[in-house]
């Protein structure tokens, strides 16, 4: 099922998406909320009729870095022994379809396409045989990153960590199951032109590996979201750009590059 959050008239509800071609989708308002035991309303509104918005409002994104090989050694770097986290804000995360802001004090903003883990259930210590119990679904990711800053300051929070920094969408998928989302083809395009092109296969921390790591430590909430890293290809993105990132079975997450105002 995939499941999305979205506003009309005002209103912001969840709703299951509905159809396979895309100016033919509707959404079935979930009555609820998808962590828990919900019923469809019956009640369909079309997509195209609403604005779609962050999937989830996470409590806290974990992300982790350097997970493909390529594109650690693209940027000079060594691939980590172990899982390498890092954080960013609930308030860096927009949905589908809404602007990433330059940041003022950059001059290289760079792209990077992910899978997104959605938690959907409170875990803490999680058994690697109980991964799958724990995941709500994926969706499509882009780690906006400040790589000028990311360089001179050598710790991450501004560089990953600022307003808009963190697109999640356009829907969580919540039919994979972790072999599938494990071998899946992840690209992204800027101006339609192809810039990364990968597979979560490609990872060298499996995603149990990363949430058992992550969860060594902390408390996991429904909603929170694990970035799995990004595979080669990573670039510059200048004011104007639109950018893509398109997962298989999962769907494609768009957004423009505008001037902080």
């Amino acid at each position: 099922m995939r499941i999305a959050r979205f506003s009309i008239d005002g209103n912001v509800a969840f709703g299951a998406v509905e159809g396979d071609k895309q100016d033919e989708l509707v959404l079935d308002i979930i009555k609820g909320i998808p962590f828990a035991d919900f019923e469809l309303s019956g009640t369909k509104v079309p997509l195209s009729k609403v604005r779609l918005l962050p999937p989830v409002l996470p409590n806290k994104v974990v992300a982790f870095g350097r997970n493909y090989a390529e594109h650690a050694k693209e940027l000079g770097n060594e691939v980590p022994d172990a899982p390498f986290a890092f954080f960013k804000p609930s308030t860096s995360v927009i949905g589908p379809g809404d602007e990433i802001q330059y940041p003022s004090f950059s001059q290289d903003l760079h792209h990077e396409a992910e899978l997104a883990v959605v938690i959907g259930r409170l875990c803490r210590e999680v058994p690697r045989e109980r991964v799958q119990d724990v995941i709500f679904g994926y969706t499509c990711a882009n780690d906006i990153t400040a790589r000028d800053v990311q360089k001179r300051e050598k710790q991450w929070a501004r560089a990953k960590g600022f307003d808009t920094s963190c697109p999640l969408g356009p829907w969580v998928e919540t039919d994979l199951d972790l072999a599938t989302a494990s071998d899946l083809t992840i690209q992204l395009t800027v101006n339609g032109e192809q810039r990364q092109l990968g597979r979560t296969s490609e990872m060298i921390h499996s995603i149990e590996d990363l949430i058992v790591n992550i969860t060594e430590a902390m408390t996991l909430l429904p909603g929170d979201v694990i970035l799995t890293g990004t595979p080669a290809g990573v670039g510059p993105l200048n004011v104007g750009d639109e950018v893509a990132v398109t997962i298989e079975g999962i769907g494609t997450l768009t957004n423009k590059v505008v001037k902080r105002g």
